[in-house]
């Protein structure tokens, strides 16, 4: 399984990372088409095998917010 994968649904050039440890399983979205930037935006542990809509839902909202100030 790779350790990202794109979330279109989040917005255009987002990816989900996967970070597993001894607590559980966690996911975070982040957008790296700035130049000198990555933009971590949400992060949420994960308890299910597909990532919900409340969080992607979450994750637009909280984008759209960072990037429109």
């Amino acid at each position: 399984m790779p350790l990202s994968k794109p979330m279109k649904e989040v917005g255009k050039g987002v990816e989900e990372i996967r970070i597993k440890d001894s607590s559980g399983i966690y996911r975070a979205f982040y957008l790296a088409r700035f130049e000198d930037r990555v933009l971590i935006f949400h992060f949420f542990k994960k308890k299910t095998q597909k990532t919900p809509q409340k969080e992607i839902d979450l994750g637009k909202k909280r984008l759209k917010e960072m990037i429109d100030g």
